[in-house]
């Protein structure tokens, strides 16, 4: 199979199993949005979802959070990781969503990178679920999935790297959904420590499965 048959058998199980699907972040806005990515990194979405409600309680929006203090945020994140640079970060974004943007979170790929705290990944995710472009977040799910599937080389050694390949074999339209069908696909099925093979919808045309798939493996997403 070439890698050309492979997206196609990839991405139309994706298309058939998972045909809506969307982040597992919790969010009330854009603006909610782009302060639980920031502080889902290297952080679990369901840590990011038991600390983001009193969060969100107390600073609803760029213009509450921008009168806070770091230490007035840190007091509700304090179990992510990285609490103090997220807090720092959390606080001078929305200090300048406030002071340039209105208090709204652009959609230009530049002035989201502008933003305190916001890499390429956060960008492109802001991007995708908040406005519906065709951007391409890799995480490390992403990365590790994408190179597992054969669906980039051996020297998309970067995440950018592995964007581009990503972004130029998928079709536009299904962009924004194929981030987290490879996300949702490395957190529960092929995780990093033990991918579940024998579980796996796409053992058949995977070159890093060990095992066939059973007969019972049927590609859902339950977590272990």
């Amino acid at each position: 199979m070439n890698k050309k048959e492979r997206y196609a058998y990839i991405l139309e199980f994706f298309r058939r199993e998972m045909p809506e699907v969307q982040t597992e972040l919790e969010f009330g806005s854009v603006f909610q949005l782009l302060v639980a990515v920031i502080l889902s990194a290297q952080c679990t979405d369901k840590r990011i979802n038991q600390v983001t409600p009193e969060l969100f309680r107390h600073y609803p929006d760029a213009a509450s959070m921008a009168q806070a203090d770091v230490e007035d945020i840190l007091e509700y994140i304090r179990s992510v990781s990285y609490p103090n640079s997220k807090a720092e970060h959390l606080v001078k974004m929305a200090r300048m969503l406030v002071e340039k943007h209105r208090g709204e979170v652009p959609a230009d790929m530049n002035l989201l990178l502008d933003l305190p705290g916001v890499g390429r990944k956060t960008a492109n995710v802001i991007q995708s679920v908040a406005f519906g472009k065709s951007a391409m977040a890799v995480d490390t799910h992403v990365f590790r999935v994408s190179h597992r599937l054969g669906l980039v080389s051996k020297s998309a050694d970067t995440p950018f790297k592995v964007e581009q390949e990503l972004v130029k074999n998928i079709p536009a339209e299904d962009i924004p959904r194929a981030h987290h069908w490879l996300l949702l696909h490395g957190r529960y099925v092929c995780t990093s420590r033990r991918p579940h093979c024998e579980r796996c919808a796409l053992s058949a045309v995977c070159p890093s499965a060990v095992v066939l798939p059973s007969s019972s493996g049927d590609g859902t997403y339950t977590q272990p």
